[in-house]
């Protein structure tokens, strides 16, 4: 079979955390099938299997989400560093320098030992959602909102964007679409965490550069342009002739296909449960109409299935999520999944250093300056 290029194929690492199996659509944290845990667990549960690779007990459970509240508010310094940033830096930019800043008075900052790595990833996922949720009101020109201890890790995100409490189903919602997003193998943004974590580099850069390869539209950008496109089609009788056009100019339809799944993302049909369910309560089911019209035109024109940016966008939109706030969620989110391939890679290291294939010129001579005559091959 011939190189496609990519590390396609290639194994880079052993892991105990995620497995993924492209031909039937099944996603596995730690020996559970995603579907169960969005079924029956929650962010903070799911959390503690990524973690330390096993189901919490209750009492066990309960700590774990009482660290969680209490990390959350963010040091003035990152509290500061958002508030300047805010009114004219994306939202990604913002993500990536709050992280590093909040390196800066961590308290196990200068440990790669397990358990303060632990301790460091159940800091960043407390307090990414703050951040941006703080970024967010301040480029609106609102009062940030401090986060509640009383309430679940997703709930308190929403309340902390809106100032309003969600209702159950909202919250319910948001949790699944964490749980979701919370791992997925040697994706480029864990690919590049572990590269750096195995330099023995500490946590809080590892995050920082997977933050670097979110930012990409190839990766978590891709649920900001699913959304731009059912905007920019306007209305569901644009959507075969968009469509058929757009492939016909071949443009890539943002939120379709995948480099491992070969079938159905087995995250998208959860979500596109969730996504309706909102639609029926909503005054735009639009969006979700639209939602599906796209993918049968996709699937018939391409045969294409559609990944979980596709129905994320429609979800977050429903759950009155502005658009350039999709992809800092998707980080807050994966941020355990990094976090834990960290760990793991620290745990049992070996420094990542492939090779390439060269394919420039040959070994040729040295000229003087005064015998080149005409630019030499590249």
């Amino acid at each position: 079979m011939a190189d496609k290029g990519g590390l396609e194929g290639i194994v880079v690492a052993r892991s105990r955390l995620c497995s993924i199996d492209g031909q039937k659509g099944v996603l596995i944290y730690g020996g559970y099938d995603v579907g169960d845990l969005a079924e029956h667990s929650s962010y903070e549960e799911t959390c503690f299997l990524i973690l330390r690779g096993r189901l919490p007990r209750r009492d066990e459970l309960d700590a774990f989400t009482s660290d969680l509240a209490a990390a959350s508010p963010l040091s003035g310094e990152t509290a500061a560093v958002i508030d300047m940033l805010a009114s004219h830096a994306a939202p990604m930019e913002m993500l990536r320098t709050a992280v590093s800043a909040d390196s800066f008075d961590d308290p196990d900052k200068d440990s790669n030992a397990e358990e303060a790595n632990f301790r460091k990833a159940t800091r960043l996922i407390a307090k990414m959602p703050t951040m941006v949720a703080r970024y967010d009101r301040r480029r609106r020109e609102l009062d940030p909102v401090e986060p509640d201890p009383g309430l679940g890790h997703a709930a308190n995100f929403l309340y902390m964007l809106s100032g309003e409490r969600p209702d159950q189903q909202a919250a319910r919602t948001f949790d699944v679409a964490l749980i979701l997003h919370a791992d997925h193998e040697m994706n480029a943004s864990t690919f590049t965490a572990r590269v750096i974590a195995s330099t023995l580099s500490d946590m809080h850069s590892a995050i920082t550069g997977a933050i670097g390869a979110l930012k990409g539209p190839l990766h978590g950008g891709a649920n900001e342009q699913v959304m731009h496109l059912l905007m920019d089609i306007g209305s569901d009788e644009n959507i075969e002739q968009e469509i058929r056009g757009r492939l016909d100019r071949k443009e890539r339809i943002m939120g379709f296909g995948h480099r491992v799944y070969k079938t159905y993302d087995p995250r998208a049909v959860i979500l596109k449960r969730y996504s309706r369910t909102l639609a029926e309560r909503s005054d735009e089911p639009h969006w979700f109409a639209m939602s599906e019209h796209i993918e049968k035109a996709v699937m018939e024109e391409k045969g294409l299935y559609p990944n979980v940016d596709f129905y994320s966008a429609s979800t977050y939109h429903y759950l009155g999520i502005e658009t350039g706030l999709f992809t800092p969620i998707f980080a807050m989110s994966r941020v355990v999944g990094w976090a834990a391939h960290v760990i793991e890679q620290h745990g049992d290291n070996r420094l990542i250093r492939p090779s390439s294939e060269y394919v420039g010129p040959a070994l040729r001579p040295y000229q003087p300056i005064e015998q080149r005559t005409a630019p030499e091959a590249a």
